[in-house]
């Protein structure tokens, strides 16, 4: 059960981290093409119901690809900067 916990916190800051790397990433992107913005919740879970694309899995999978891939880069940044 602990486990489950645990794994369940993990996702979802993986899923807060990369939404937010998207939100960033996003809305700078956005402004250069002169196209309209999400909100941040969007990001974080998927666009609102009424949208004519929405999958909320591929967004919170999205999200924690991208989170994991930062936390990493970020660890492995931080050791080799560290040794």
């Amino acid at each position: 059960m602990e486990d489950f916990f645990l794994f369940v916190i993990f996702e979802a800051i993986l899923n807060f981290v990369g939404g937010t790397i998207r939100w960033f990433y996003g809305s700078i992107w956005r402004t250069i093409f002169n196209k309209p913005k999400f909100k941040y919740s969007e990001y974080l879970f998927g666009p609102e119901k009424n949208s004519t694309h929405y999958d909320e899995f591929a967004h919170h999978f999205n999200n924690k690809i991208i989170g994991g891939v930062f936390i990493f880069a970020v660890t492995i940044l931080s050791i080799a900067i560290c040794s």
